[in-house]
């Protein structure tokens, strides 16, 4: 009997299991047996069945964009602008006054003929791509809950973010950049990292945060060069530097946070290549620069492609610093500001995609945290409180039914009243098309086996295609 067989067969095969482990994490294992990739934390897995999408760009309003002044017209709310809602009014976090009527007009797009405001008339032209949910709902109308539970699935307790669950069920196709990327303009946004986090996960899966409000990519990220020492020197101390961790490690029960400092030393070394030529847009075709537009939504979104083209799976792309699109007073003039920072540009994203054929492989979802309200904030008039009760958010590529329009508002837009969608949902039916069953996908911490969903959630089929 070979020492092989004998391990096998004896002790219920434990002696076998303890070894697979040892070759695994030695590299010694090859990919067929071991069933995983490349040894690394972010190397290409498996979904549980076969998927329609492999990357996801979340672009995120934060703040609360307004749904009944950009997918979700009103018009019987324009009708009785000024006068009291005759349903009367639901809990608001502050006080509010009359409806207001929408200050911009709506027209009908597309083969589907979907009504789009004149904010977006641009992202409009693409509308049979986007599947728009009218009818989503959240738990309260405050940012930093509404924030957590959109991005990490809880809006209480620490949990990890979509984007890490992403990254811990598939993987990255480029181990020389992030899997996953956040740029945020110009700083942080309310509850800052959080919003990113990998919490209970392993650490190689939280986001990687860029202020893309830098052009130079020596600026964009921190220390992206070495002026002193050549690669080949760098590589001969991070072989010095991990032999000297991977002991400290092993002394230490092989701590999560070591092996995250460990993986964080490697990626940054792979990355002085290749990030420099990823951030770099100014290897695009000036007319590929004139499409996307100027600016800093502009120019994330360019990268974003190039992002993707280089194996990236998860992009959040934030609207800037604190909360952009919370505007309680002079929403007219903010969402018009806003709206032509994000109009343009993602019409253009969106078009490239198709055209590279990327569209079909990538989930893409616009949207905040939550809407706003149909009627005015006190005392001002002029702009809209959170609303929680319903609000607006759209999908497009990979697998998402285009040129469709899913549940509604009530004819004032104030809550969800037909086939009401919960954040939960939204999230079940991503990771759906990611090609995950969304109550399997886990992560066994402090004795319970935690999910994105929690005990929550359910697949919308009506969205895929």
């Amino acid at each position: 009997m070979s020492r092989r067989e004998l391990l096998a067969r004896s002790g219920t095969g434990l002696g076998m299991l303890a070894l697979s482990n040892l070759l695994r994490e030695e590299g010694q294992l090859g990919a067929a047996e071991s069933g995983a990739g490349p040894l690394g934390p972010l190397s290409p897995k498996q979904p549980h069945f076969a998927p329609r999408a492999k990357q996801v760009v979340h672009l995120f309003m934060n703040g609360g964009p307004s749904h009944i002044d950009t997918f979700d017209p009103k018009p019987e709310l324009k009708r009785l602008h000024g006068q009291p809602l005759p349903t009367g009014n639901l809990r608001t976090e502050r006080k509010t006054g009359a409806l207001m009527g929408s200050p911009f007009e709506f027209q009908k797009h597309g083969e589907s003929g979907i009504e789009v405001s004149e904010l977006f008339s641009q992202t409009a032209q693409c509308i049979d791509d986007i599947a728009v949910i009218r009818s989503m709902h959240a738990d309260v109308p405050n940012h930093e809950p509404s924030l957590m539970l959109m991005n990490c699935g809880e809006g209480r307790l620490p949990r990890p973010s979509m984007g890490a669950w992403v990254t811990y069920g598939l993987g990255s196709e480029n181990q020389n950049l992030p899997g996953f990327v956040v740029m945020c303009p110009g700083g942080y946004p309310i509850v800052a990292t959080r919003n990113w986090r990998s919490a209970f996960l392993p650490g190689a899966f939280q986001g990687t945060y860029i202020n893309s409000q830098q052009k130079q990519v020596d600026k964009l990220i921190a220390n992206i060069k070495n002026e002193d020492l050549t690669l080949d020197v760098q590589r001969r101390q991070l072989d010095l530097l991990r032999r000297l961790n991977e002991k400290h490690a092993d002394d230490r029960e092989r701590d999560a946070q070591l092996e995250t400092r460990i993986q964080s030393f490697e990626l940054a070394y792979r990355m002085q290549s290749e990030a420099t030529d990823a951030f770099d847009i100014s290897q695009e075709t000036k007319d590929m620069q004139e499409r996307y537009g100027t600016g800093d939504v502009a120019r994330q979104l360019l990268i974003t492609r190039r992002l993707l083209e280089r194996g990236v799976r998860f992009v959040q792309l934030w609207s800037g610093a604190g909360q952009p699109w919370d505007n309680h007073s002079e929403l007219e003039k903010q969402h018009r500001k806003l709206s032509g920072d994000w109009d343009r540009p993602i019409a253009a994203f969106l078009t490239d995609l198709k055209q590279r054929g990327l569209l079909d492989s990538t989930l893409v979802l616009w949207g905040g945290e939550f809407g706003r309200t149909p009627v005015a904030e006190l005392p001002q008039l002029n702009g809209r409180d959170h609303n929680h009760y319903g609000f607006t958010c759209w999908l497009a590529g990979g697998g998402i039914r285009g040129g469709y329009v899913h549940g509604a508002t009530d004819e004032f837009g104030f809550a969800a009243a037909e086939k009401p969608v919960h954040v939960h949902d939204l999230h079940a039916t991503m990771l759906h098309l990611l090609g995950f069953d969304h109550e399997q996908l886990t992560y066994r911490y402090a004795g319970r086996d935690f999910r994105l969903t929690d005990v929550h959630g359910h697949v919308i089929p009506e969205l895929i295609a």
